[in-house]
């Protein structure tokens, strides 16, 4: 099988064990994901099977999409209520003092990563070092939060929930440690749920007991995205057959023997290419404007 296969993850398993289960539904031993959701975490994990595993370092949107629950007065070493309470404290913020702190967290923002998570210090995972009781001082990192809406708040529970749209490698729990600071009461994450992922919604991702029931059915092929959904955002280049052998045997396309002798691509252009006639992906090209040739970056 070759292809993503779109999972809504159930809490309580890891990234790496939808994996096992999804390896031992398909028989493929090739798997991978584009992005890791913490065990209590639920939503969109895309699957990478077969050659969609050659995409994993050339995937273009990392963005992720999130609805997260939260609750203020209460901090934990893990900024999450499955953590150790650090401290806990009346708290009595009003929904427009809520809402007046957001813009302070929407655009590029500086974080600095949580010790209970899976970035690197010195070649030890900070995860692992928090678990010792050892706490490393870490670089504050630049994120974009694209959107973030309060959707809910209930005054009297002071706890609420959060949408919003943000860049890789951003961390929901820091935003509202650091809003639960700024109000000066502390705030931790109390449920996650990532609603999009790589362009993919929800909406479009199926259980893993639903996974289960397609395998058993002999169906869960056909719920398989092709490796192209991956880079809907690229141009595509179609050509001919002869162009789709040369191409697929490792050569270059001469640009001007194409639909694009005339366009004016920028140098290292990305392009989706494909065979005109059978409409088949065949892997992902570059220009090259010194030798005006499209050079392949990868096949599939």
């Amino acid at each position: 099988m070759n292809g993503v296969l779109l999972i809504n993850k159930p809490t309580d398993f890891t990234s790496f064990d939808v994996i096992a289960v999804v390896r031992r539904l398909t028989g493929q031993r090739k798997a991978g994901h584009t992005g890791t959701l913490d065990p209590n975490a639920t939503g969109v994990l895309p699957i990478l099977l077969g050659s969609a595993t050659k995409a994993q370092d050339l995937i273009l949107n990392h963005d992720k999409s999130y609805t997260a629950g939260f609750r203020l007065g209460l901090t934990t070493d893990t900024l999450d209520i499955w953590g150790t309470v650090t401290s806990e404290k009346p708290s009595e913020v009003k929904k427009e003092e809520l809402l007046s702190v957001l813009p302070d967290f929407r655009g590029e923002i500086s974080q600095i990563p949580p010790m209970f998570s899976a970035v690197q210090k010195n070649g030890q995972r900070l995860y692992d070092l928090a678990r010792k009781g050892v706490e490393v001082e870490r670089e504050p990192r630049k994120v974009t939060v694209y959107s973030l809406e309060l959707t809910d708040f209930d005054p009297r529970s002071q706890s609420g929930f959060l949408k919003l749209s943000c860049s890789k490698g951003t961390y929901v729990r820091t935003i509202i440690d650091d809003i639960g600071a700024r109000l000066g009461t502390g705030a931790v994450m109390t449920s996650l749920v990532r609603t999009g992922a790589c362009g993919f919604s929800l909406d479009e991702c199926i259980t893993l007991d639903e996974a289960r029931q397609l395998a058993e059915n002999g169906e869960l092929e056909a719920r398989l995205r092709s490796v192209e959904s991956l880079f809907t955002e690229l141009g595509e280049l179609k050509i001919s057959e002869q162009q789709s052998k040369r191409f697929s045997n490792g050569g270059a396309l001469d640009i001007t023997r194409t639909q694009l002798k005339n366009a004016n691509l920028p140098d290292k252009t990305r392009l989706r290419i494909k065979n005109r006639a059978t409409g088949e992906f065949l892997g992902l090209g570059v220009t090259d404007s010194q030798s005006d040739t499209v050079k392949i970056l990868k096949l599939f």
